[in-house]
């Protein structure tokens, strides 16, 4: 019996039931919507896992779509800090996060031929796929700066609802930020097994990330007052919606 891509079928079935119960119940402001849409592309990422582990479909086709998925989660994340931290206004500007994401997009569309999954496990699957190096520069960018902004905001932060919600989405980074850390510092040793595979361990680790954004919707999302128990996990004792 295969088992391969099993734990990812796991967690996507876990993010599409939250995804379906946040879109039902919460509040469909900017910052929710955004958040949204991350948990969906998390959903979609593991989804299309098993299906290139588990199922076998592992043309070039689906490992492209699996990097498109992801390749548009970092600047959603920075966009996603950059609205909660700084009021940041939508504009034509905004378009600039996602470039990278929108390049490679287009990019690896004319090199599918190099796709390939190249090892499926129980927990993760490697890839192949060109440009490797400037990729994950471009992927963890957004990361790391997501890193910095909330850093500097929370000290300065009064607002004890946003300043609660930083710290969530601060944590919650550090957590998916570790498998690059601990592949980094392996790879100086002389092992490459995490780096190999670290778009996929991430996304595992995202599921953390995932649960932390439904926390951040719900939060956000006004509901009465018998039925909202997060506004007083730091205190707060008046709802602003």
């Amino acid at each position: 019996m295969n088992f391969d891509g099993i734990v990812s079928l796991l967690i996507a079935c876990i993010e599409w039931i939250l995804l379906i119960n946040l879109l039902i119940f919460s509040k469909k402001d900017k910052t929710n919507l955004i958040a949204l849409v991350m948990i969906a592309l998390l959903a979609g990422y593991q989804t299309m896992e098993f299906i290139m582990c588990n199922l076998g479909f592992t043309q070039q086709i689906f490992p492209y779509i699996a990097f498109v998925i992801i390749s548009y989660l970092p600047p959603l994340n920075l966009f996603l800090v950059l609205t909660l931290a700084s009021n940041y206004k939508s504009d034509w500007k905004v378009i600039l996060l996602f470039l990278p994401a929108i390049f490679f997009t287009i990019y690896y569309l004319f090199m599918i031929s190099n796709f390939e999954v190249a090892k499926c496990t129980v927990l993760y699957a490697s890839y192949h796929y060109p440009l490797g190096d400037l990729y994950g520069f471009f992927y963890y960018l957004p990361i790391l700066i997501s890193l910095i902004i909330l850093i500097k905001k929370i000290p300065n932060s009064s607002d004890k609802k946003q300043k609660l919600i930083l710290k969530v989405l601060l944590y919650s980074t550090i957590f998916i930020s570790l498998p690059v850390v601990v592949g980094f510092t392996l790879m100086f040793f002389g092992s490459y097994a995490i780096i190999s595979s670290m778009e996929s361990i991430m996304c595992k680790f995202a599921f953390v990330y995932a649960l932390s954004l439904g926390f951040l919707i719900l939060y956000n999302s006004p509901f009465k007052d018998e039925r909202n128990y997060f506004k007083y996990l730091s205190g707060y004792k008046q709802w602003n919606s």
